[in-house]
């Protein structure tokens, strides 16, 4: 008897018309998807992972200025790096406060097909 091993993929995403788990056919979307994930979680949020995430969000409750913007930029960059390096370089990541929300512009190469691509974040309270 022949056994299957389960592969799961992150981000996670139910089909609701199937029921069942569902992979994101862009590999574009699903690099978006990603990046998202690991700039968006705090550090200690993931359970038998305390360092993983760059805590983007946590840092529009940090002083809003331009030195907190550096530290976001720090930390989006570090993050990037660390979790994702096996499929995307960051080129640049730029933070910019206004008023109550947090914008980072992500400027990275999809290692697989050598594409630059560009994501914007705006993170509010």
């Amino acid at each position: 008897m022949s056994q299957r091993t389960a592969r799961l993929k992150f981000p996670l995403a139910v089909d609701q018309g199937l029921g069942r788990l569902r992979e994101e056919p862009n590999p574009d979307a699903y690099i978006e998807q990603l990046i998202r994930q690991v700039i968006l979680t705090g550090p200690g949020e993931r359970v038998h992972r305390p360092d993983f995430g760059g805590g983007l969000r946590r840092q529009v409750f940090a002083l809003n200025s331009f030195a907190g913007a550096a530290l976001a930029e720090t930390s989006v960059y570090q993050s990037l790096d660390r979790w994702l390096g096996a499929l995307i370089r960051v080129e640049r990541v730029e933070a910019t406060p206004r008023d109550a929300t947090l914008d980072v512009s992500i400027t990275y190469v999809v290692l697989q097909r050598g594409v630059r691509r560009y994501l914007n974040v705006e993170v509010g309270v």
